[in-house]
């Protein structure tokens, strides 16, 4: 059973957003830990961490919440003085993310901005080998996301991704391999040309990603629809089924839900983090968008029960589905 969430707001306080996602029904949550078109960070503060962590406890959400690192990283870039702010500021995405417990970050590849694909590869991998080494110990795991492949961007051939990680883990060694995962972008994908619009394309797209990076190593999903048709490289996120993956090509067109259907049911993605980003306004009659994507998503469930709040106990007592996590550091 997937684990629905969205993208929320931190304002006010950080676990304004827990307690929003459990208003709107949802299983976990996405958030920014700072202002992510900042590259000044203010420290976090311990009451908010405590009541970050004491509201996660309640809600039983531990080893499924996921942060999203900020815009302005770009670890790819040739130009030394950007790289190296981004290395920082990624260093302190990683750190905040471990001190409140979140487990999975969500971080764009980057952008070779004219130096080559190899080249920007080798930076990124480069990069990260370095920050997994110096927070070595740490439980957060860079989920490395796909994109729709415009201009320089890195990560819209499913090869990138995997070369990334071959890489990353050629420069730091095998016991780094569960902290180097990715994040599956349904919009991305579909605008990249990886077509998700019915249940045999989507399938298809999932099988070209298990032979190019493995299924297994997908720990967070993003469920947009996309403004934009497949192929056009366009990062333009839509409601669920209002846009070109489900929603009707012409006027009047049934629309067509078995894309998402083929993901949110496939065995390989249950117990993954699924998180809607799609624009925080309400529908024509005044429902939030975030509870009509939800239930549009929960619908397509083959099992429809309401997800329990709290993950299910093995018969030994431990969190059947909790990852394997290494020793957290002292934060």
């Amino acid at each position: 059973m997937p684990l629905f969430g969205s993208h929320l707001s931190i304002a006010g306080a950080m676990a304004n957003a827990l307690r929003e996602a459990e208003r709107l029904g949802f299983d976990t949550v996405q958030v920014f830990t700072k202002n992510q078109r900042q590259w000044k960070v203010a420290p976090l503060k311990d009451a908010d961490t405590d009541e970050w962590r004491s509201e996660m406890n309640r809600l039983g959400w531990e080893g499924r919440v996921v942060a999203h690192n900020s815009y302005l990283v770009n670890l790819a870039s040739p130009d030394d003085e950007l790289r190296n702010k981004s290395i920082d500021l990624q260093r302190e995405e990683l750190r905040r993310a471990e001190a409140l417990g979140i487990p999975f970050l969500v971080s764009h590849p980057g952008a070779h901005t004219g130096s080559g694909e190899e080249a920007g590869l080798d930076r990124i991998a480069d990069a990260y080998a370095r920050l997994l080494r110096e927070t070595a110990g740490a439980a957060v795991v860079v989920c490395i996301e796909n994109t729709v492949g415009s201009g320089s961007n890195l990560g819209g051939p499913f090869e990138h991704l995997r070369a990334l990680r071959e890489r990353i883990l050629r420069l730091t060694g095998a016991e780094f391999g569960p902290r180097v995962g990715f994040c599956f972008d349904t919009c991305h994908a579909h605008a990249a040309g990886h077509d998700m619009r019915s249940a045999a394309a989507a399938t298809r797209t999932l099988e070209e990603w298990g032979r190019a990076v493995g299924l297994e190593h997908i720990r967070v999903v993003h469920l947009n629809d996309s403004k934009a048709p497949a192929g056009s490289r366009l990062d333009r996120h839509a409601h669920i089924g209002e846009g070109t993956i489900a929603g009707p090509l012409k006027p009047g067109a049934a629309r067509d839900y078995s894309g998402f259907a083929a993901l949110l049911n496939h065995p390989a993605l249950a117990g993954v983090p699924m998180i809607l980003e799609t624009p925080k306004e309400d529908d024509p009659s005044g429902e939030p968008w975030d509870r009509v994507n939800l239930a549009r998503l929960r619908a397509l469930l083959s099992d429809s029960p309401e997800p329990s709040r709290k993950r299910p106990k093995a018969s030994d007592g431990t969190d059947k589905g909790a990852r394997k996590r290494p020793i957290r550091a002292s934060a």
